[in-house]
Order: C-alpha cells, then sequence, then structure tokens
C-alpha cells in the first residue's frame, strides 16, 4: 500500500526544525504540555533577584535564564552542548551572565563556596557533591528535574514496556541531596498532561527530549511512527504525561 504522502510531510517537518536551545514555540498549534502549579520561572527569579552571585547549571540556550527581570551581580551558567552553549552566551550577554561549556557529569568549573544560589532546569543529571561545594554556607538550590516516567506513554508506544528507573524521582533527589550535606527544604511533584496532535510533533519532540526515546530517529522508529500516526488520525491526539520535580535544598 502506498505511504500516505500527509504522514511523509509531516515527518518530514518534524525532522527538519531545528532542535538547539529550549524555545518550544515550534509547537504551538500542534502540541501542548500542562504547567506545574508552582510557577519555576517565577520562584527562580525571585530568588535571582535576592542573590548576590547565582549560578544556573545545564541553562540549553539560557532562555529561561535570560528571562529574570534583575539578574545579580555575578551570574555564571553551565552547558554542555556547544550549540547550546553559543545561543546560551547570546541570550545571557545582556545580563552580564558568563557561559561555560563543561559536561552534564563532571565537575563544576569553580572555586567552592562561589555562589549562594545554584539553580537548574530539566538537567540531564546533577552532581551533588558539586553543587553543595559551589555553595557558599547558607546557600540555596532551586530546581525543577524530569521526574521518574515522564511521557511513559509515549515512550512505551515506541519501545514497547519499559521499567520505571528511580534515579529521576523525587525521593532519590532527596537521599542524593542529604547525602552531599543539603538540608531538603521543599519538595513537590507533579504529573502534567502532554497532548499531541499530529506525528510532527511527535518527530520533533522525540529529537529535542532525548531521553523519551533513547537513540530515536526517524528512520529507526518509522514503523511505530506510522502506527502513532494512524492512531492520531483514527482517534484523535495522542495524550501522555510528563513528571515534574521542584527541589530547593540548603547548605548549612
Amino acid at each position: 500500500m502506498p505511504e500516505d504522502p500527509e504522514f511523509a510531510r509531516l515527518l518530514a517537518e518534524g525532522d527538519a526544525v531545528p532542535v538547539e536551545g529550549w524555545d518550544f514555540s515550534w509547537f504551538d498549534g500542534r502540541a501542548t504540555e500542562e504547567r506545574p502549579a508552582w510557577g519555576y520561572a517565577r520562584m527562580m527569579a525571585e530568588r535571582m533577584a535576592r542573590a548576590s552571585a547565582a549560578l544556573d547549571i545545564q541553562t540549553g540556550g539560557g532562555e529561561v535564564l535570560a528571562g529574570i527581570p534583575q539578574p545579580p551581580p555575578v551570574l555564571a551558567a553551565t552547558e554542555s552542548w556547544p550549540p547550546n552553549a553559543d545561543l546560551a552566551r547570546r541570550n545571557l550577554a545582556p545580563l552580564g551572565g558568563r557561559v561555560v561549556q563543561v559536561a552534564d557529569d563532571a565537575g563544576l568549573p569553580f572555586p567552592a563556596e562561589s555562589f549562594g544560589l545554584v539553580v537548574s532546569r530539566h538537567p540531564v543529571t546533577l552532581v551533588w557533591p558539586e553543587i553543595a561545594r559551589v555553595l557558599r554556607p547558607g546557600g540555596t538550590f532551586f530546581a525543577q528535574l524530569v521526574g521518574a516516567g515522564s511521557n511513559r506513554e509515549l515512550t512505551e508506544f515506541m519501545m514497547g514496556p519499559q521499567p520505571v528507573s528511580e534515579v529521576r524521582g523525587a525521593s532519590r533527589a532527596r537521599a542524593e541531596a542529604e547525602t552531599a550535606g543539603l538540608a531538603v527544604a521543599d519538595l513537590r511533584e507533579q504529573a502534567l498532561r502532554v497532548v499531541f496532535g499530529d506525528i510532527g510533533a511527535v518527530v520533533y519532540f522525540l529529537r529535542k527530549v532525548l531521553w523519551t526515546v533513547p537513540g530515536f530517529s526517524v528512520a529507526r522508529y518509522r514503523p511505530q511512527l506510522l502506527r502513532l500516526h494512524e492512531k492520531i488520525q483514527s482517534d484523535g491526539p495522542f495524550v501522555a504525561h510528563a513528571q515534574r520535580v521542584l527541589i530547593e535544598a540548603r547548605k548549612p
């Protein structure tokens, strides 16, 4: 049977969009994700306004950090992927932010007790002893994490049943923070509805959010993408649920 030309067109669209940075505006009208009730960007900005020196770990393209209305006198960020690091340098230059390219699982290239505030939104991994090391006594770590089993429905549609790793769970985050010597002051979890209106949006999402389907490519997963396209065509938008964790911890 000839392949649906609409399927091929949508695949090509989703596969062509640049994936640098964390700007998700391309999804407008094609996919939606519910926002956590707590409002990470607002809470982070409030803490930045009170800080004298702050660090954003794994800043992506710096888009979230660039939105703060009042930057601290000293502002730094890390990012591992060169295209994102370049984008972050451009986005954070107006705030006086310094961006350092460093691997996600490496040590932080800053002296001990450099920052009163360390933040991160959706980090790939966190090296907790390093966070504790660069925090000043009385300093705060504030982050929104991707929780365990995030978008599991989409992962399992593409890959079949998968075990849910607790590496990203809230209890694991608490344990690792406390092992590093930090006192957890706030810990919250929320499941968020994610709706994909077409297969092009799914392709772009899987290219951008790499941990959902590790090793994803259109060529490798074309049969599963076709099945999902047909399901969306017959049943309507595909719904998954993102998991988010908010954590705030302080260094004694």
